[in-house]
């Protein structure tokens, strides 16, 4: 009886945590919710990308929150939110920020090269930095929620060097954004209702394995008495 209880608690505990995540993903993402409820995104990426940043803490939070769950604390989802809001707005931001602009130029120079005859030796190197731009980009937010004060550059070389030493999970995870993607233009309801906690949540455990070496401190070897 005490296992099933247990059980059953954490099946409560999980579904509580997933559904306050989700609302506080929508509160802390709403200029681009608003945007994707309004506008066109092929028409509207400009405003897509100038609005971007300022999403980022939002989702920064988030994956504090998911560490928070793993790590067993499911009683402040708003503290733990909150804190983690106001430590990582500034760096979170800035990476955001200039990930944004180095998406912008390589989609421009993508479709500059589109149809013309260096396109076929242009557009698979661009094509192949902007998924490592996106990958970086990734890794590096489920990093500042952890290590809001860890200097850009520091975090930029780490994320860039672990998302193609582990391709595997990077390819994972960023399947997983597709998929969450394609049920949010498909299903909006259900992708923000539902959807995003669980798939956002696979996403932060893959790259925080990924970032595993960089975030977790060694562990020193017992000394022999």
């Amino acid at each position: 009886m005490r296992s099933r209880h247990t059980i059953i608690t954490a099946v409560f505990d999980g579904f509580y945590v997933a559904l306050v995540t989700n609302l506080l993903l929508v509160l802390g993402c709403l200029p681009l919710v608003t945007l994707a409820f309004t506008t066109e995104a092929a028409r509207s990426w400009p405003l897509y990308a100038l609005t971007a940043p300022l999403c980022a803490p939002g989702l920064c939070a988030v994956f504090a929150v998911m560490s928070a769950y793993s790590a067993g604390d499911i009683g402040g989802v708003l503290r733990t939110y909150g804190r983690a809001w106001r430590a990582s707005a500034r760096p979170a931001m800035l990476w955001t920020a200039v990930a944004m602009v180095a998406l912008v130029v390589l989609a421009v120079d993508a479709r500059a090269a589109w149809g013309h005859r260096v396109g076929a030796l242009a557009l698979p190197v661009l094509a192949t930095l902007i998924v490592l731009t996106v990958a970086t980009a990734l890794l590096g937010l489920v990093t500042v929620a952890e290590r809001p004060t860890a200097p850009l550059r520091e975090v930029a070389r780490a994320c860039v060097y672990l998302a193609v030493r582990r391709w595997y999970l990077t390819a994972a995870s960023l399947l997983v954004l597709a998929l969450l993607a394609q049920i949010l233009a498909a299903r909006p309801a259900i992708a923000l209702g539902l959807a995003a906690a669980p798939l956002l949540y696979v996403v932060w455990a893959n790259s925080r394995f990924t970032l595993r070496a960089a975030l977790d401190p060694p562990t020193a070897a017992p000394q022999r008495a």
